[in-house]
Parts: C-alpha cells; structure tokens; sequence
C-alpha cells in the first residue's frame, strides 16, 4: 500500500498543480495569451492533433539519434581515458573545452558545414550528451575497489580482465546517472537546434506558436519536451534496474 502510495503521488501532485494552474486563470480572468488554462493547452492539442504529433516525432527522433551517438562518444572516451593515462593527460582538457563553446554559436556553423539536414541537429545534441555520460563513467572507473583490484591481480588476472570482471560493473552505477542527464539534455539539445533551422519539430513549433501570439500552442510544446524528457528517465531508471541487479537497494538510508 506505502509503495502504490508513493509511485501514485507525482501524479497526484501534478493534479494538483494543473487544477490550480487552471482555477487561477478563470479566477483572475488571466487573458489566454498572457497564460493560458490547461483546459485552453488540452483545447489547442485536439485542434492540431496529427501537426503536433509530426512536430513530436520529428524532435524525439533527433534526441533519440544524438542521445545515441552521444553515448558511444561518451563510453568510448571514458574507456580509453581510463586504460591510458596518456590519452586523458592529452585530450581530456579538449573534451572539457567543448562544453564551453556556446550551441547558439557552434549549431549555425554545423549547418553551414553540414546543411540543413538531421546531421548538424544530432551533433549539436550528441555533443551536449556525452560529456555527463564520459565524466560519470570515469568517475565511476575510479571508485572500483582497489582491495579487490589487488586480489585478482595478485590471483593473476589480466588488465581486461580486471576491466571487464570488475571496474566495468562497478562503473555502471554512476554511467547510469550520467545516462540520466543525458537523456533529459537530449530533448532540449534538439529543441534549440530546431530553434536554429529546421522544418518540423517543437522548437519550430514554439517558435512559430510564439510569433502568432499562441501561448496555448506554445505551454503544448512545453508539455510534450517535458513529458518525453520525464519518460526517457523513467525508462533509463527501468533498464538500470534490470542491469544492475546487484546493486543494494536503500529504505531509510541504509542497505537492505
């Protein structure tokens, strides 16, 4: 009873939220392009129902993509910057480096480059998911135990065997969380490479909803970039939960 408690009150608190969100409105007598009601978001979304679905699966599509190419970069580059000290030494202040160049600034040049296809869009978005994915990795290379690196060691085990039996597993933890960010960095990387050029999607839906004056079309797109992002967690955190089995599960703070 506590645990169907517990899963059903996000929603109910979102309930919440949204009957009060639209009492507000009809109390104050808020104008609709100002801030619409839920009611008026739910109104516009039957209005447009195959547009919107076009624009959503146009943008899932590009997060998908790059969220996909941003975790092999990510892994990729947490796996050789672990086995090679050498190579962390060299590139690794490089990696820091392109989480500092501005999207609004690199995606115009990745068009320019690359055109106006899906190509500069899943960069822009790899490039903002891979970076969580390789620091959370090779932080989680770093806190293996080192008593049990001993032991296969000194039981003769070889360097990929120890990477594999034991500094793998024991990253999977802290990847997941990486993965986690990722996921929710991915939506809103291919909504504002959208913003920059593109034909369909729910930043060139926002952005056309905003230039109407449809603030209902504009808190639609806002739903769907949130209800995607909160589904992408939700099933990274069902993956992670078949995977790493072993990992002990917490009640009251400690262990069980």
């Amino acid at each position: 009873m506590m645990k169907n408690s517990k899963a059903l009150a996000p929603f109910g608190m979102i309930l919440l939220l949204l009957a009060g969100w639209e009492l507000t409105v009809r109390t104050k007598q808020v104008e609709a392009w100002l801030l619409p009601a839920p009611s008026a978001v739910y109104e516009a979304w039957t209005a447009s129902v195959d547009r919107t679905l076009e624009h959503l699966g146009a943008t899932v599509g590009i997060a998908l993509s790059g969220l996909g190419f941003g975790l092999v970069a990510g892994l990729l580059l947490a796996t050789l910057f672990h086995l090679s000290p050498l190579l962390r030494a060299m590139f690794q202040p490089l990696v820091v480096l392109s989480q500092n160049v501005p999207m609004i600034a690199l995606a115009p040049l990745l068009i320019m480059w690359l055109g106006f296809g899906d190509m500069p869009k899943i960069l822009v978005v790899a490039i903002a998911c891979f970076f969580p994915i390789a620091v959370s990795t090779m932080d989680g290379f770093r806190q293996t135990d080192r008593t049990l690196l001993i032991y296969m060691e000194m039981a003769g085990a070889t360097r990929w065997q120890r990477f594999s039996k034991l500094e793998w597993p024991s990253a999977l933890p802290a990847f997941f969380s990486g993965l986690k960010l990722a996921a929710t960095y991915s939506v809103m990387g291919a909504v504002i490479a959208e913003w920059l050029g593109a034909k369909e999607g729910l930043g060139v839906m926002m952005q056309l909803a905003s230039a109407s004056f449809r603030t209902d079309r504009v808190f639609l797109a806002m739903f769907f970039i949130a209800g995607v992002s909160l589904l992408l967690y939700a099933a990274i955190c069902l993956i992670e939960r078949l995977v790493v089995r072993w990992r002990p599960q917490v009640k009251g703070g400690t262990p069980r």
